[in-house]
């Protein structure tokens, strides 16, 4: 059988925990307060050129990031890798771009076995519905296939910024065993995740994801 529920229900007992940071729309703690940034107006210099060409390539919006937490960078354009093959840590960003526009940006740090920080950006143009990813159990020793919505346990709604976030504690795919913001914009879906898991606990991953929506920026295409 999967391990799926039991990490479920340790995130769920963590939510618990942090359940001040997701109640009321204007609550602030104080460590929040401390990171809180002033608004951008523009993608930082050296990772705007990548933003702007992803915008370009699905012609739809996309929304940079001015700030991720440590020690992860935004500068996308393509596929790197700068993980030691022989301790396995290190960056990583890997990047993909659907046949339908929907696009889905992973920003690793991984420290071998013991820690590890993981942002994961997505969005879908034109679309404001929850993806949908296979669910496979294990009945009576038969592997049976489902197809469930990626993003689940809705914790509600909460005002971050300019942001009117849903957030999700149970979630599929690239954003297994994450905190996920879901947004839209203009008729589009946007979500920003990070992974619960040594050296960031559920109520840090909360204020990272603030911060981060809080900082993010509209980049337009270019009409073609």
């Amino acid at each position: 059988m999967s391990r799926y529920p039991l990490r479920a229900s340790l995130l769920v007992l963590l939510l618990a925990v942090a359940a001040p940071l997701l109640t009321g729309c204007s609550e602030t703690t104080a460590a929040e307060g401390a990171a809180k940034p002033t608004a951008a107006s523009s993608c930082p210099k050296t990772w705007r050129a990548g933003w702007q060409d992803l915008a370009n390539r699905i012609q739809a919006p996309v929304y940079c990031p001015t700030w991720l937490p440590s020690p992860l960078t935004a500068r996308i354009g393509r596929d790197w890798n700068r993980m030691s093959a022989v301790s396995r840590e290190g960056l990583s960003l890997a990047e993909s771009v659907a046949k339908d526009r929907s696009y889905l940006l992973s920003i690793l740090w991984y420290g071998g076995t013991t820690a590890e920080v993981h942002v994961v950006m997505r969005g879908y143009p034109g679309s404001t519905r929850i993806p949908r990813c296979t669910n496979t159990t294990t009945v009576n020793g038969q592997a049976q296939n489902a197809q469930v919505p990626c993003f689940q346990d809705r914790q509600g709604v909460r005002q971050v910024g300019r942001f009117r976030v849903t957030v999700y504690t149970r979630n599929r795919g690239a954003d297994a065993w994450h905190v996920l913001y879901a947004f839209h914009h203009d008729g589009s879906l946007y979500t920003v995740s990070q992974h619960v898991t040594p050296p960031t606990t559920y109520p840090q991953a909360v204020r990272n994801l603030n911060r981060i929506l809080r900082g993010l920026v509209l980049v337009e295409p270019h009409t073609q």
